[in-house]
């Protein structure tokens, strides 16, 4: 009964993404080469990223664009939220750092980017709400300062200093409580009412039980093959002769994020702007306002090694530069493919400078 909802192309993508998962299972299962299981993972993951954008774009016909980038990005993350916790067990809080603050520079700056761009160069401009963009913004700067002070206390020897795991504790806990505000604020939304109902009666358009179905299989999915893409991270950065660093910044970053990669480039395409930017920007926000504060706090039972909110300077100040930019390009409700240029320029710079470590 449910097949006979859904298209040809939909079939086909959701046959992939399930072909993928079970290949990297066996794969994880049977032990094979480290390398070839982390690469096979990671096209899974992609490939439920496409099942989720499927899922999301119908969902998007009920909700406002608000509410469905929350509810999207939460899915969306969920992957790298268990790569995270795998990697903090193995101790690796090197990766686990560089992949919070490359989460939010890959959606920021790399998927934000595209999106821009294809949207762009399609229909020239892509225009989105401007309040609801705004505060996505101001949050994300809120955030990010979270993650900046604790390292401005250790950096600048402060009377705080030697207290940054009691301080990223407190910080921990204040955006948590912040995240749960801005969702109470999101529903309660006045201007951003749902779609209207004739959207819901469209050729195509799925039951809401099989919408919601497919969501949450997906976001199960991609949470196992996480943890087979971190069992095989380490093997293969020694494989692949790359820093920890560079594969949490980039390679862990891109992957734990690839839901978003693909449905808010998908979205831009088809001059959703509203939808578009939401998803993305609730991503960067979700991670730094919900996923790394959750992160810091499961740390401390874990690891050995507290996740502290303490970073290494650069990735402080490329932080900056992001929410920067960012700022600049859609605080006035409206970005072109020049302006996703400018966005994927300034991440190839930053993923560069990582490379030797």
């Amino acid at each position: 009964m449910a097949l006979q909802l859904l298209e040809r192309k939909q079939k086909i993508t959701f046959s992939l993404a399930l072909v993928a998962t079970l290949a990297a299972g066996a794969l994880a299962i049977g032990e094979v080469n480290p390398t070839l299981t982390f690469m096979v993972a990671a096209a899974a993951l992609a490939t439920l990223a496409a099942t989720v954008g499927e899922a999301t774009d119908q969902l998007g016909r009920r909700l406002s664009p608000t509410m469905t980038g929350v509810l999207q990005s939460a899915i969306g993350n969920l992957p790298e939220l268990f790569v995270s916790i795998f990697a903090l067990q193995a101790g690796l809080v090197t990766v686990v750092q560089s992949a919070i603050v490359g989460s939010i520079l890959a959606n920021s700056l790399l998927v934000l980017g595209l999106a821009f761009v294809m949207g762009g160069w399609r229909f020239k401009t892509l225009h989105f709400d401007q309040e609801s963009t705004r505060i996505m913004v101001t949050l994300t700067v809120l955030a990010v300062s979270a993650l900046i002070v604790p390292t401005l206390v250790a950096e600048l020897h402060t009377p705080a200093g030697g207290h940054e795991e009691a301080l990223s504790l407190m910080s921990a806990v204040i955006l948590l409580v912040i995240f749960i505000c801005s969702i109470i604020f999101s529903a309660q939304s006045g201007p951003e009412a749902a779609p209207p109902a004739h959207h819901l009666d469209e050729a195509g358009a799925w039951p809401l039980w099989l919408t919601l179905a497919i969501l949450g299989a997906a976001g199960v999915a991609a949470a196992f093959v996480s943890e087979w893409f971190v069992d095989a991270l380490s093997p293969a950065i020694a494989a692949l002769n790359i820093s920890e660093a560079f594969a949490g910044l980039v390679v862990v970053a891109i992957a734990g994020n690839a839901v978003e990669n693909v449905v808010g480039i998908q979205l831009a395409m088809q001059n959703k702007g509203d939808l578009a930017v939401s998803v993305v920007l609730n991503s960067s926000l979700q991670v730094a306002i919900a996923l790394t504060p959750i992160l810091v706090l499961v740390s401390f039972w874990v690891s050995a090694t507290p996740l502290t909110l303490q970073l290494p300077p650069l990735l402080v100040a490329v932080l900056v530069l992001a929410v920067l930019l960012d700022m600049l390009i859609v605080l006035d409700g409206e970005a072109n493919w020049l302006e996703g240029t400018a966005l994927i320029g300034l991440y190839g710079i930053i993923a560069t400078s990582f490379w030797w470590g």
